[in-house]
């Protein structure tokens, strides 16, 4: 009898590397932070950190591609495996389709956006310029002048709450909303999120548009979460869990 005809007998599963990936990984980042490694470091070669943590290189080369895979490091053929600054929001980019997104997690991303946009308003009042105010109101000259429909027009909240991240200043903001805008999309499109009553009490784009050029920052920052407060009164429908 072979010894592969014993080890059927013996229902020897196969050996799991992909831990040893895994705690390779954790040890290398662990390293980064431990030697206090800043963007533009090198890092032990290939074989060095063979030795260093007594594996295969070819452990070594998977745990380095994740590391690449998640913007930490980059390779150059003259220098090697340099740490880098990396980006926060790529991987989320990769992985955000709306389509095989449950409800629950698009209402959450969806709640997300209020939440964030509320938070900065005080960014945008400090950083409004007069330049902005009037990119501003040309967008709202665009809009119908019902509040109403104004409420899910799509292409009318992306192009005036766009504005308003970019005079946030912020480029992560820019760049998450940037990420979310075909969720944001995809959940206006679905008719997932229902329209409430009309409420006469309601901030509409013009009315924030005023309150940026005369009112106060705790003035605009109220209007924006009454503005925005549609939105939460709005509901998703019924989420069907298992």
């Amino acid at each position: 009898m072979s010894i592969s005809d014993k080890s059927q007998d013996l229902n020897i599963s196969s050996v799991d590397s992909s831990s040893l990936v895994d705690k390779v990984e954790s040890t290398l980042i662990e390293l980064l932070i431990s030697q206090k490694l800043t963007p533009g470091d090198l890092i032990p070669k290939e074989m060095e950190l063979t030795k260093m943590l007594g594996v295969s290189r070819t452990v070594i080369r998977e745990a380095l591609n994740r590391l690449k895979t998640i913007g930490l490091i980059e390779t150059s053929k003259r220098k090697g495996s340099i740490i880098k600054s990396p980006n926060l929001l790529f991987l989320l980019q990769k992985s955000l389709i709306p389509s095989i997104l449950d409800h629950a997690t698009l209402k959450d991303i969806f709640e997300l956006r209020l939440v964030m946009e509320i938070g900065m308003s005080d960014l945008i009042f400090r950083r409004a310029k007069p330049k902005d105010i009037e990119e501003l109101e040309a967008i709202v000259k665009e809009e119908p002048t019902s509040a109403k429909e104004v409420l899910f027009d799509i292409d009318h909240e992306i192009a005036f709450h766009g504005k308003l991240y970019e005079i946030s200043g912020n480029q992560t903001l820019m760049d998450f909303q940037s990420i979310l805008l075909p969720a944001f999309r995809y959940v206006y499109d679905s008719e997932m999120i229902k329209s409430p009553e009309h409420d006469s009490k309601w901030i509409s784009h013009k009315d924030l548009v005023q309150i940026l050029k005369n009112g106060t920052p705790n003035k605009f920052r109220n209007a924006m979460r009454k503005h925005l407060d549609r939105h939460f009164k709005g509901h998703f429908k019924d989420i069907k869990t298992t």
